[in-house]
């Protein structure tokens, strides 16, 4: 559907746009309605257009390697979205959805060559969306890097696990020593005041067999409780390997971005300044 020059002019970043500056811009961009729940592009899709939120409300999300969506953007009336991958040409890296109806501007790269073309400061306005993007990219790679061990190790917990644990911490305790010499106190004691009437006398045969099935069940349940332990320092070992994997690619990444953005800077620097000596000269 074609663009009006009313609904541009809703728009801060062509707010200041004169009227015939507006009309040229409306002719190029075209007005697109998404209906609830239908995707607007996703990850991999060519990065070709970029869109600007005219109304409705759109969830701009990635998914990371542990296949877990992840919220990137709600961009507000007037806020661009898909921005970086037009400019670059390359594919999105992210998936925007319509959770209602909504209402966007589709623009490509040609329609904001015109557009600088007619207003080269409006290129300041696009290097804040860009700049206000990549702070959101920061700020999803360290939310993302704070993953509590402790808890994936909690969340596959079974109940025998958890029983071998409480047990092993009760008997490497002070509280199971106490208590177990006052019991072996107090069972020989009952036994030798006893004397002939004694359920065991010395030397306590019962309490030897008593005993002797004590360790033979405590050994194994200490030695689960070690093996989980094991199993919780492998999987500690893993999480930390797979943020510093992660947070490398993600520097990478990052590095990379940040070149092409000061290459697309550049550019946008000459066309600005290119307009303005045009307009200088006229």
């Amino acid at each position: 559907m074609a663009c009006t020059p009313e609904a541009l002019r809703n728009v801060p970043l062509f707010a200041l746009l004169d009227d015939e500056e507006t009309a040229l811009l409306a002719s190029q961009v075209e007005l697109k309605t998404f209906a609830p729940r239908q995707r607007i592009y996703k990850m991999g899709d060519a990065g070709g257009r970029a869109y600007v939120l005219v109304s409705g409300h759109v969830r701009v999300t990635t998914v990371d390697e542990d296949h877990q969506e992840v919220l990137v953007d709600e961009p507000l009336a007037g806020e661009f979205f898909g921005f970086a991958s037009m400019l670059d040409q390359t594919a999105h890296q992210t998936s925007a959805i319509a959770t209602e109806e909504t209402v966007c501007i589709e623009v490509d790269r040609n329609d904001i060559a015109v557009l600088l073309k007619q207003k080269p400061h409006a290129g300041m306005d696009m290097l804040a969306v860009l700049g206000r993007q990549f702070h959101a990219a920061q700020q999803l790679v360290r939310i993302r890097a704070m993953r509590n061990p402790n808890e994936v190790i909690e969340e596959k917990v079974t109940m025998g696990e958890h029983i071998a644990d409480v047990v092993a911490q009760f008997g490497g305790s002070w509280a199971f020593i106490i208590t177990f010499c006052v019991v072996l106190v107090i069972y020989a004691s009952v036994n030798v005041i006893l004397g002939k009437q004694a359920w065991d006398p010395y030397p306590f045969i019962l309490l030897n067999l008593f005993l002797s099935m004590l360790a033979a069940v405590q050994a194994p349940v200490i030695m689960m409780s070690q093996n989980r332990q094991d199993k919780k320092d492998r999987l500690r070992g893993e999480l930390d390997y797979e943020v510093n994997r992660r947070a490398e690619a993600e520097i990478q990444g990052l590095a990379q971005k940040l070149n092409l953005l000061g290459d697309k800077m550049g550019d946008v620097e000459d066309l600005v300044r290119t307009a303005l000596a045009k307009k200088d000269a006229a």
